[in-house]
């Protein structure tokens, strides 16, 4: 997968099962380690880093809904790891006291990706307000309404 994805062919997608976008970039390297390739862990992040643009994590809430809950840029290395930025992020703020659902939206969290540029020449243009600043409130456990 990750050499496919770095043959200089735009649009690769993939599903990995992990708990945080951080932990999927683990499963990741242990996966590629667990094939039998004898590759220093920094040459398989790199190969990871320079793969992934952006990682959507969608998670099973506690009232048993899926939701995406992140979306996460891959920016790179920085020394030995790869560094992430939240883009969005769902934030809970209620559970329904009529269907017990949980209620909540994505908040953007005043970050515009790098990828930007390249979502534009491809005629995706995004304003700056999706990505709004200070929108991102105190993430807290949501309270039953």
């Amino acid at each position: 997968m990750l050499q496919a994805m770095n043959t200089g062919h735009a649009g690769s997608l993939t599903t990995v099962h992990a708990n945080t976008p951080r932990d999927a970039l683990s499963r990741l390297e242990t996966l590629v380690l667990m094939a039998g390739f004898d590759l220093p862990v920094r040459v398989v992040r790199q190969q990871i880093a320079s793969a992934l643009d952006v990682i959507v994590q969608q998670e099973r809430l506690s009232d048993g809904s899926r939701k995406i809950t992140r979306i996460t840029e891959v920016q790179g290395m920085k020394g030995d790891n790869i560094v992430l930025q939240d883009v969005f992020i769902f934030q809970a703020v209620a559970v329904s006291e009529e269907t017990g659902r949980v209620q909540g939206e994505m908040k953007p969290t005043g970050i515009r990706p790098g990828f930007s540029p390249r979502l534009a020449a491809a005629g995706f243009k995004l304003s700056g307000e999706m990505f709004g600043a200070g929108t991102l409130g105190p993430m807290a456990k949501p309270q039953r309404r």
